[in-house]
């Protein structure tokens, strides 16, 4: 059965770029130590990978991309898969260290995907032998798949279902989801009928979604006017400018367990608060240095799951199972005009709070719905045009992205998995993104930007480490308690005087005592003028 991409699916091919790659990447780090022998060769990565591609679709589905994209593309079977094509490897020459690494990680994310194949591949990377936290002799492990296939939530879900629960190889996902069958290409004719329908059906679809949200997009319009346009509030900064094609990577990771000892210290906080207080304090130290450090706070997007929160819906749950993006977002000010840290955690707190996928991400739902009803030629001369130098609005300064894995150890071809990073694209306006991926009790920054736009990243790695330092070190303010109502103390009246008796009249023929009341008497000032007193 043909099964055609959604347009939400469809938007990461029509915006693809040189420049701007929209493929995503896991970054895998394993030891090789616990597996059998003490060592993991390639050919037992490619066993193992080639054992689980029923996992998934996406492993051994490819693109079927209309002429002139009349409508959205198809999956289809690869008819010429072959699990090699995906997977090559390299070794990191001496001394094989951090910075090395990330030098390797950033140039295989920059280069493009072949799109003519099932979208994903891997690239192991040996000779990890000087990183300090990382077992020697240990190796990596980068998963890249295009967005149009996956979304986070999806992405992770795939990475799950290729690893195990121990050394020994029990699968952690026992039940692959049931297999696609998505039949042969569609013939010419076929292509033409269906994006002819499509294209009839699509204006009355369209119309019947616009009036469903008609009141919402009003209302949204009507904020977005009163609060000076889709700008308002967002501050010019160095990620505000058009996406070169060289990225820069580097990444930091902290305790689950801290991030706990943080969140008491201001009541209500999530883990999510406390990943935004971090990058904002980061941005605000990095900002500070380069002496860039604007007046308003930094905006950041950041995505909301719309899988549902239903049983299955997490990374490992069938409802991720589904490939596919399934996802709206936010926008949420770092509070980067806040100097103290839990200052700047409370009013993070306050925000999201208030600013849950009701409100703040109704704009983004509303247009993936209506998304859904326009044809597909339109929709990618749109896409292009928005996302493109001259036209790409600037409604953010920077994506951060946290998506929960799994908190128990997990194993490939015997190799235990010891640290993990995620990477995913940039895009014109939007120069540094912040993955947060966790695994095992621990929270990774995982940093993404444009050696033009941040060349120093990894001073901007040292800026994550302190602020989070910032924040274990913090001490609460305790709070006041409330002011307890003053108790009225009614003054007792006075008792009223006794009137004075009258005196008795003056006998007649005899001199009255009493004096006679004196009239004002006007005095001389200095001018010489009299003055009443």
């Amino acid at each position: 059965m043909l099964k055609q991409l959604s347009a939400q699916d469809a938007q990461f091919l029509y915006t693809q770029t040189a420049n701007n790659l929209t493929h995503i990447m896991g970054v895998y780090i394993y030891d090789p130590s616990t597996a059998p022998g003490g060592f993991v060769r390639f050919k037992d990565i490619i066993r193992h990978v080639e054992s689980r591609v029923e996992t998934s679709p996406l492993f051994k589905r490819r693109l079927h991309r209309l002429p002139f994209d009349m409508d959205h593309p198809y999956w289809v079977e690869d008819e010429h898969f072959d699990i090699e094509a995906h997977m090559s490897h390299a070794r990191l020459p001496e001394p094989g260290d951090w910075r090395q690494f990330c030098i390797a990680v950033a140039r295989y994310f920059s280069k493009p995907m072949d799109m003519n194949r099932p979208l994903w591949d891997i690239y192991v990377i040996e000779g990890l032998d000087r990183i300090e936290g990382i077992p020697k002799g240990s190796f990596a492990m980068l998963h890249r798949v295009h967005h149009a296939a996956v979304d986070g939530a999806s992405g992770a879900h795939a990475f799950i279902a290729m690893s195990d629960i121990d050394a020994k190889g029990t699968p952690a996902i026992a039940e692959p989801p049931p297999s696609e069958d998505l039949g042969r290409p569609p013939s010419s004719a076929e292509t033409l009928t269906r994006a002819w329908s499509a294209s009839m059906q699509s204006p009355v679809k369209f119309v019947n979604a616009l009036l469903k949200v008609s009141p919402a997009i009003v209302s949204a319009a009507r904020k977005s006017m009163a609060e000076g346009g889709m700008t308002a509030g967002i501050p010019e900064t160095r990620f505000n400018v058009p996406v070169g094609p060289h990225k820069m990577f580097d990444g930091t990771s902290v305790a689950l367990a801290d991030v706990a000892v943080v969140r008491k210290k201001v009541p209500g906080a999530t883990v999510n608060d406390v990943v935004l207080t971090t990058v904002g304090g980061a941005l605000r130290k990095y900002l500070v240095k380069h002496k860039e450090l604007p007046k308003e706070s930094l905006v950041a997007v950041a995505p909301i799951n719309l899988r549902g929160k239903e049983k299955g819906a997490g990374p490992g749950g069938k409802g991720a199972s589904t490939p596919g993006n399934q996802v709206s977002a936010m926008s949420v000010p770092v509070r980067t005009d806040i100097a103290d840290p839990l200052d700047r955690l409370a009013a993070i707190r306050d925000y999201t709070v208030q600013a849950k996928e009701a409100k703040a991400g109704v704009s983004a739902r509303i247009m993936t719905d209506l998304s859904q009803h326009i044809p597909g030629a339109t929709m990618a001369a749109v896409a292009r045009l928005i996302t493109s130098e001259r036209f790409a609005v600037r409604g953010t300064n920077l994506f951060i992205s946290n998506v929960p894995g799994a908190q128990v150890p997990l194993y490939l071809a015997g190799a235990q998995l010891v640290a993990q990073h995620g990477m995913a694209p940039l895009a014109n306006n939007m120069g540094l993104f912040v993955a947060t991926p966790s695994y095992n009790g621990r929270i990774a920054f995982s940093l993404i930007s444009e050696r033009a736009v941040m060349p120093d990243i990894a001073f901007f790695r040292t800026c994550i480490d302190e602020s989070f330092a910032d924040l274990m070190a913090a001490e609460p303010k305790p709070e006041k308690p409330p002011a307890k109502p003053k108790a009225a103390t009614a003054k007792p009246k006075a008792a009223p005087k006794a009137k004075a008796a009258p005196k008795p009249a003056a006998k007649s023929g005899t001199k009255s005592t009493a004096k006679p009341a004196r009239k004002p008497v006007a005095k001389g000032n200095a001018t010489g003028k009299t003055q009443k007193k």
